[in-house]
């Protein structure tokens, strides 16, 4: 006799009966079993490791569900050859094991809709106008919001001089800075081929001393920018603050936390921002974790097309807050969490927030954030941005929060997220931005960095008044990250010779 729960019938349960949601928890941590004659064998869990209520999905499954994402925002978005993006990009959030598998892919262009199948299992994404790109879940062909349309209110950015607009500056020159020098400076970044570099912005006293785009791409390219988004989180986060809406000293305003006993009622907005929470939230150095069966948390909110937000918030503690500092998308995510609410107490529509707040105040007239099924910003991630775009928040924060004589963030803003985070081992990180504690660029150590999956940086550099910024295509990150290097080297260099 074979005693069997499948996946659905345990979901189904789970979803009825808090008890029974709370057993499965249990037996999906200790050991994920069907009885076979009253042996335990082991098969999938019914649900995702401490969240009950998120059934389990297998890597295979996710992966195929991140290369149509990927894919879908490189053509949709982004206007790049669907055979280049599926070579240089589209693979990126796939279980190690199936990097290598065939990848059949169906890409309907007046639907604006990929189909990616991986061993047989198939996982669509649909662009969904100004959201972009939205993973559909397994057996639901759709989202669980209605878009909302994102408009500039800025005139033709060719009618107003660059930064707020794309007209060439009048102003003068930087004096003594050589023109041949800066370019051959720009040019190291794409040196090698093998790079993948498609666009390099270098802003120095206020104006682009360097420009170069990879054919095809120009300075209105919405690129992937991936986790440069956690810093767009942060200036968010930072009108948020300067509105009153909370402090960084505040116990995060979740209201779950908030409960009687609640361990979690301890983590501050700043503890957030240090990505030093504790919650306990799996990621890429959680060398434990059996790809084969298992998928960690900092990638499944990617693809596992589920409420990112409620995710992150309903995650557990593992350690105590400030007490250790490590990469996790469940800090950044529950920060996007307290803005969403922030903007919606004030009666205020969540999806056009960043225009109207910040973007539009500072040249930008479209930058595509996209969305989780259910209409929350993967910030973490999902986001595209052309490279003058990037440039323009680096001047914000060279800028210590003004932007033409009105401050836009909390003065003192740009010095706390680029102060090393106490709880980290090394100073390689502050406040939803990389340091450069450790040297690892070839800048000054007062430079600080926006930093993304394949090679996506954003340096600021007060010393130096200048921002850098580099973007390119994921396969060429390694050889990327090399010629930029050098790059930034001949970068200082020429600046260094004014």
């Amino acid at each position: 006799m074979v005693m069997r729960l499948t996946r659905h019938a345990l979901w189904m349960s789970a979803t009825r009966s808090a008890p029974i949601r709370a057993a499965i928890a249990c037996l999906a941590l200790l050991a994920p079993a069907t009885l076979v004659a009253g042996q335990a064998v082991a098969t999938s869990p019914a649900t995702r490791p401490y969240h009950p209520d998120v059934p389990y999905q297998a890597p295979t499954s996710l992966g195929a569900a991140s290369y149509a994402k990927i894919l879908c925002s490189a053509v949709f978005v982004s206007g790049r050859d669907a055979e280049e993006a599926r070579r240089n990009s589209a693979y990126f959030l796939m279980p190690p094991q199936d990097r290598d598998a065939r990848v059949s892919v169906q890409i309907d262009r007046d639907a604006k809709q990929v189909r990616a199948t991986v061993r047989g299992i198939t996982r669509t994404a649909r662009l969904y106008g100004d959201q972009g790109c939205i993973i559909h879940q397994e057996g639901h062909d759709g989202i669980h919001f209605t878009p909302v349309s994102v408009r500039t209110s800025l005139p033709d950015a060719m009618s107003q001089e660059w930064p707020m607009g794309d007209a060439p500056s009048k102003a003068p020159w930087p004096s003594g800075l050589d023109k041949s020098r800066m370019q051959a400076a720009v040019d190291l970044a794409f040196s090698d081929p093998e790079g993948l570099t498609a666009a390099m912005v270098v802003v120095h006293k206020g104006q682009i001393v360097g420009e170069r785009y990879m054919p095809g791409i120009t300075k209105d390219t919405q690129l992937e920018s991936w986790s440069m988004g956690k810093s767009l989180t942060a200036t968010l986060v930072g009108l948020a603050v300067k509105d009153g809406a909370f402090a960084l000293d505040d116990p995060a305003p979740v209201p779950e936390w908030q409960r009687p006993g609640d361990p979690r009622g301890r983590i501050t907005v700043r503890d957030l921002m240090r990505m030093s929470s504790g919650l306990r939230f799996t990621g890429q150095d959680d060398k434990h974790l059996d790809p084969r069966t298992e998928y960690h948390d900092h990638f499944f909110i990617y693809a596992g097309a589920v409420n990112a937000f409620a995710y992150s918030v309903s995650s557990p503690v593992e350690f105590p807050p400030n007490a250790v500092g490590r990469y996790r998308n469940a800090d950044p995510l529950t920060l996007g969490y307290l803005v969403q609410q922030a903007v919606r107490r004030r009666g205020e529509e969540y999806l056009t927030y960043p225009q109207r707040a910040l973007f539009d105040r500072i040249g930008i007239r479209r930058q595509v954030l996209e969305t989780d099924p259910y209409g929350n910003f993967l910030l973490t991630g999902y986001d595209y941005g052309t490279a003058r775009n990037w440039a323009r928040l680096g001047m914000l924060y060279l800028q210590d929060g003004m932007w033409q004589g009105q401050r836009l963030l909390p003065e003192g803003w740009a010095r706390f997220v680029s102060t090393p985070a106490p709880a980290w081992k090394r100073p390689e990180y502050g406040g939803l931005f990389w340091l450069n504690g450790v040297k690892q660029w070839n800048l000054p150590p007062d430079a600080y960095l926006m930093s993304g999956a394949g090679g996506q940086h954003t340096f600021v550099v007060p010393s130096l008044d200048l921002v850098v910024v580099r973007m390119g295509h994921q396969r060429g990150a390694a050889a990327g990250t090399k010629a930029l290097n050098q790059s930034l080297a001949a970068i200082v260099a020429a600046i260094g010779r004014e």
